[in-house]
């Protein structure tokens, strides 16, 4: 009979000791089970095709922009790449050539290199110039207020929406004594003969950078005088109380920084601006230019494409300009994100 107590006592501490261990081990086979059931969840949701089907009304609200974008942006500067590795006359099928347009590009075609070197001095130039006069007239104007503010900001934007702005030009400088720059000049002595500006070589690029400073302030100077005002106040009496004692400060570390957007839609509509520049050269010194002194890329571009139809040259042209640019924007971005650093 103790013998039979002993053994069921042993039975039951052997059964205690199993639902222990069972109780023991319970909570972590269930935290690895949900742990296991998390990471698969969260795998799930970050693919693709989750993303679009959770977010599937957005997307369908902007296909329209999504489809327009890829038919008119994408994939022409991906067909412009394919055939720049071409030779293509717009009346036969394009004859594969592989790197002939770029060899010729620059180590045959001098007119490109002039241009080129042109373009470069042009954007080197009236790139940061534009950009930096863009900032600070939009900073001068947002000072003012109402009406005032609106009647400056239309002054300083009416230049680049001008539609005669090169027939005014043109009547500054030309070339007789009739020119208001020559009659103005001729009047205090300050010259004896009159100067044609858009027929001498060493006038042609000072007068174009004059004229792009003129209607450079465009869609750059509304997204900064936009930026400008959506900015909160608080944030310069935050400033104030952390140390920040004058305007220049509060321009550095609260303005800049609060319209970094706005900075970054300017820069790329500065470098477009810059490097894409060709209706000032081809209304003031024509195309072309007295020894190509006018000359730029996208003139060198339109030579090729417009006038001698040899498209795939032209894409070549194209391509280059393409990849300039976006290495420049590449560029122009990594410096603005150290603003306020």
């Amino acid at each position: 009979m103790a013998e039979k107590t002993q053994e069921l006592n042993d039975m039951k501490a052997d059964d205690n000791k199993k639902a222990a261990d069972v109780m023991t081990e319970k909570p972590e086979t269930k935290e690895n089970a949900i742990s296991e059931e998390a990471l698969a969840v969260a795998k799930k949701q970050a693919t693709l095709s989750y993303q679009i089907r959770r977010a599937r009304w957005s997307y369908g609200m902007m296909s329209p922009y999504f489809i327009l974008f890829f038919f008119f942006t994408v994939l022409p500067v991906a067909m412009s790449i394919v055939l720049s590795f071409t030779y293509f006359n717009m009346l036969e099928m394009p004859e594969w050539v592989g790197w002939k347009n770029y060899v010729k590009l620059f180590l045959d075609d001098d007119v490109f290199l002039i241009s080129l070197k042109n373009t470069l001095l042009f954007a080197v130039v009236t790139g940061p110039v534009s950009y930096f006069l863009c900032l600070l007239f939009a900073w001068i104007i947002n000072e003012f207020k109402g009406w005032l503010r609106s009647f400056l900001t239309l002054i300083f934007y009416a230049p680049s929406i001008c539609g005669n702005a090169y027939l005014v030009w043109n009547l500054i400088l030309t070339g007789d004594r009739y020119g208001y720059l020559n009659g103005l000049l001729l009047k205090y002595d300050i010259i004896n003969e009159a100067i044609l500006w858009m027929k001498t070589a060493k006038w042609i690029m000072p007068c174009l950078i004059v004229v792009q400073l003129w209607l450079s302030l465009g869609t750059g100077f509304l997204s900064f005088i936009a930026g400008l005002q959506t900015i909160d106040k608080s944030l310069y009496e935050a400033a104030a109380l952390d140390g920040v004692k004058n305007r220049w400060q509060e321009l550095w570390y609260v303005t800049l920084p609060a319209m970094k957007p706005q900075l970054m839609f300017g820069a790329v509509m500065q470098i477009t601006q810059s490097f894409a520049v060709a209706d000032i050269s081809v209304q003031l010194a024509g195309n072309p230019s007295v020894n190509y002194a006018g000359a730029t890329v996208v003139t060198h571009l339109l030579d090729y494409g417009n006038t001698r139809f040899e498209m795939g040259y032209a894409s070549a042209v194209a391509t280059v300009l393409f990849l300039l640019m976006v290495g420049t924007n590449k560029l122009v971005q990594r410096i603005l994100r150290r603003v306020g650093e």
